[in-house]
């Protein structure tokens, strides 16, 4: 019973890490602008087909995470997809206050996502 309630959990968790990443995906190609704006306010060139490749490898490998395909290089990927996107929109060393508060919190909510990436490769290993 215990394998088997293991996996169910393993699979729920799996669904939701990477349905997070498929939404997210999704949404930019709603808020291209806003997003591309914020992208190339960070100096990186070509932001708007940066933001495009990066939206669709991370509906890509959220739909890898989820239908439990290839786990541990999309896991990985996912993980230096979310860090190179925190370090390019999340700069909380550059802001003050209330931004300054809200990018630290979402740093946060990242490293945790990036922990959970870690368990659904380990676990796959």
């Amino acid at each position: 019973m215990q394998d088997g309630l293991a996996f169910t959990m393993l699979v729920v968790g799996r669904l939701l890490l990477g349905g997070l990443f498929v939404a997210g995906g999704i949404h930019h190609f709603f808020v291209i602008v806003p997003i591309t704006d914020a992208i190339e306010a960070r100096g990186v060139p070509f932001a708007k087909w940066v933001l495009i490749a990066g939206s669709l490898f991370q509906i890509a490998a959220g739909l890898l995470l989820m239908l439990g395909l290839c786990v541990v290089p999309a896991a990985f990927g996912l993980i230096i997809f979310t860090l190179a996107a925190s370090v390019m929109l999340l700069n909380f060393w550059d802001m003050q206050e209330t931004a300054r508060d809200s990018a630290i919190n979402s740093w946060k909510s990242n490293m945790a996502i990036i922990g959970g990436l870690l368990v659904a490769a380990a676990s796959a290993m």
